[in-house]
């Protein structure tokens, strides 16, 4: 059996504010295109199909067309929840979707039934768990603790009391979203800890013959069988040196005999430069990175004025500006006291500390300006008036 593991679609998500849907719609050719080149007979989801509970419209739809286009190839798929996900949701109208041959798991209750499938070695049973909130789990389910490892412990119980009734010569799947041990997140995660504690050991799932993990972005192999996709996309400037992708799972008549990672088509590679803003306009170096989505860090002591707009004449999409000058950091507000003193006062210093200068005589006119009208209460001249018996 050929599978092709996917997982943190996030279909919906933007990229500092650079709208993401139509990367994502081309993933989804690619990700059709590996099926029938690579004859996949299963492709498995681990979670966060959506970036929100609620997804846009547009959302939606992208995962209705995908979802369809899946059941008429050749492959079955199982999909789960993750925890951007709202289970229920996801989940609608799954009873009568698994007739065509694409399977949605998304209930906590459904846990330890798998999707059966068959290929000319005998049957695969395909786990698929859901996102596993240890505060919904633990009553239910009797849990002794309020952690993950505790939820996916007993999922995973479950998941093997099934695979003792069944013929030894069943292969066995999981799909899991969650943070297992050894594992390097990026910044584009949601904290998913509960009490703290969020980690679960690469042990619980000692026994099976392959798991697909989802919740991480970065492609990454804790042991050959068991490894996380990644995001077929990059969310996060911390990805910039991730391959995004899936992995080519083969299973053979006694499991798991190969893995092979297929990368994904990216639409625009991503870059973290660092320099004064001269330094950054004239390096020849740069040049790869002109057609980059850029993040700039700006070293320069003194803020320089208009520096987004004279980057972009180089890096046409920055799309991160920061500012560490390198005599010392002058990001943070100091802690001045501000009792008894004016806002015009206030927001002078703050200038002078972000930028490294003081205002000019016509940005300080500017400044008060500005103070001036947010103190102003339009409804004053009202109240004073009705106070004075006025109309």
């Amino acid at each position: 059996m050929r599978i092709l593991h996917t997982s943190d679609w996030h279909l919906g998500r933007s990229f500092h504010r650079e709208g993401m849907l139509a990367h994502q719609a081309a993933y989804v050719d690619h990700l059709l295109d590996v099926v029938a080149a690579e004859r996949v007979d299963l492709v498995v989801v681990s979670g966060d199909v959506y970036d929100r509970a609620l997804p846009h419209v547009d959302a939606v739809r992208l995962a209705d067309e995908t979802l369809a286009r899946l059941a008429a190839s050749r492959a079955k798929v199982v999909l789960t929840s993750g925890n951007h996900d709202s289970a229920q949701r996801l989940g609608f109208s799954s009873r009568l979707i698994d007739a065509a041959g694409v399977f949605i798991r998304t209930d906590s209750s459904s846990v330890g039934r798998p999707v059966l499938l068959e290929d000319e070695h005998g049957p695969v049973a395909v786990h698929g768990i859901p996102y596993l909130d240890p505060d919904a789990c633990r009553e239910p389910w009797g849990l002794a603790g309020r952690s993950h490892e505790a939820a996916l412990t007993e999922a995973m119980r479950r998941v093997r009391a099934d695979l003792a009734g069944r013929s030894g010569a069943t292969r066995s799947v999981v799909l899991a979203h969650a943070f297992v041990a050894g594992a390097e997140p990026s910044d584009s995660e949601r904290d998913i800890s509960v009490g703290g504690v969020s980690i679960v050991p690469t042990s619980v799932f000692d026994g099976v013959d392959y798991a697909a993990l989802g919740h991480l972005h970065g492609r990454q192999t804790l042991t050959d069988s068991v490894r996380y996709s990644g995001s077929p996309l990059a969310y996060s400037f911390s990805e910039a040196t991730h391959r995004k992708g899936s992995w080519l799972v083969e299973l053979g008549p006694d499991g798991l005999t190969s893995c092979e990672f297929v990368d994904a088509p990216v639409p625009r590679p991503l870059a973290r430069i660092r320099g004064s803003l001269e330094e950054l306009l004239a390096d020849p170096r740069l040049a790869l990175h002109e057609q980059s989505w850029v993040q700039a860090t700006l070293t320069d002591d003194t803020r320089p004025g208009q520096a987004m707009d004279r980057l972009r004449g180089r890096f046409p999409h920055t799309l991160v500006l920061g500012f560490e000058p390198a005599a010392g950091d002058r990001t943070a507000v100091p802690g001045a006291r501000v009792r008894g003193r004016s806002d015009h006062d206030i927001a002078l210093d703050f200038l002078a500390d972000m930028r490294g200068t003081p205002a000019s005589t016509a940005e300080a006119g500017l400044l008060r300006d500005a103070v001036d009208a947010c103190c102003e209460d339009p409804d004053f001249d009202v109240l004073v008036a009705a106070l004075d018996g006025g109309p």
